[in-house]
């Protein structure tokens, strides 16, 4: 299965899947990741793997309907099975919808329908759950509403800060992920 992996930081959900790729076995292989800014982490990481980069940045066009339209064009141009936002902070809009629909999944860190947004993890420690952790979800028009593929359970312990729950939730988000595209890989290669 041919994937498109969207970073915005430090790619470490694509290095996850980067590893697994180097076994036959898994299914998938990474043809292309893209980014919504030069000059980051995940982008060195693909590099490093000899994997085509792109960057599709906001500022560089008009309005968000015209850098929603490059992004699908340069994702297009890759012809991917499925399109993996890794940590990408970017919402897709209607060009990449419309273009990948049903073919488009995300992670969060938090346990959907709870928490969605930009806040997972702080929003979830003030409301005082006991139990958070991380989904991945087909992307639809909404913001983390779509079908949810797998999730994953964290606890919060009594000393967590946001960025120790965060770090923790992280782990078992790459291997959430690895697991869902191990298992759609399965289901592609069955087809």
């Amino acid at each position: 299965m041919r994937l498109v992996v969207l970073v915005s930081g430090s790619g470490t959900n694509l290095q996850a899947i980067l590893d697994a790729c180097e076994d036959p076995s898994f299914g998938c292989e990474v043809v292309a990741v893209g980014a919504d800014r030069p000059a980051i982490a995940g982008l060195d990481r693909a590099e490093r793997r000899g994997v085509p980069t792109f960057v599709v940045a906001v500022a560089d066009h008009p309005d968000r309907a015209s850098w929603d339209a490059a992004l699908a064009d340069a994702i297009g141009a890759h012809d991917p099975d499925l399109v993996v936002s890794a940590g990408f902070m970017k919402i897709l809009g209607p060009a990449v919808l419309e273009r990948f629909g049903g073919r488009v999944i995300n992670t969060h860190p938090a346990l959907l329908p709870s928490f969605p947004g930009a806040h997972g993890v702080r929003d979830a420690m003030a409301h005082g759950v006991k139990v958070t952790g991380c989904t991945c979800h087909y992307v639809d028009a909404g913001v983390d509403t779509g079908p949810i593929i797998a999730q994953r359970a964290v606890a919060v312990e009594d000393d967590d800060t946001e960025g120790s729950l965060h770090e923790r939730i992280k782990v078992v988000e790459r291997e959430m992920l690895v697991c869902v595209l191990r298992e759609l890989g399965e289901r592609h290669r069955s087809a």
